[in-house]
């Protein structure tokens, strides 16, 4: 089993910054792929960003140039930092790690993100 706790959501105005966090614990020998996701109020979980253990990365068109996912696999954590923000990045964020994008097996248990206009 592998733990994830994200942090850093929080309230903050269009056009700025946050850096989320989540750290992982338990079985993290694994190479796993970690990614984020995020679900919008009245909307489906959707996909952002995904990094696998050698660094391969791929984002969601709408964050492409805004978000910038990373990971430090000495501290088993992975980062997703978002600039020039907009409202509609509003949601609640997920990490999750898996053997891919479309197959996570662990999910934390989110932070919120909201972008005032």
């Amino acid at each position: 089993q592998v733990q994830l706790v994200e942090s850093g959501g929080g309230l903050v105005q269009a056009g700025g910054s946050l850096r989320l966090s989540c750290a992982a614990s338990g079985r993290t020998g694994m190479r796993y792929v970690m990614g984020w996701f995020r679900q919008a109020p009245r909307k489906e979980r959707e996909f952002v960003a995904v990094i696998s253990w050698s660094g391969s990365i791929d984002y969601a068109d709408s964050v492409k140039g805004r978000f910038t996912i990373s990971r430090d696999n000495a501290k088993n954590t992975v980062y997703l930092q978002m600039n020039s923000l907009k409202p509609e990045d509003t949601a609640v964020y997920y990490c999750a790690a898996g053997v891919s994008r479309i197959m996570m097996d662990y999910w934390g248990k989110g932070t919120l993100v909201t972008v005032s206009s």
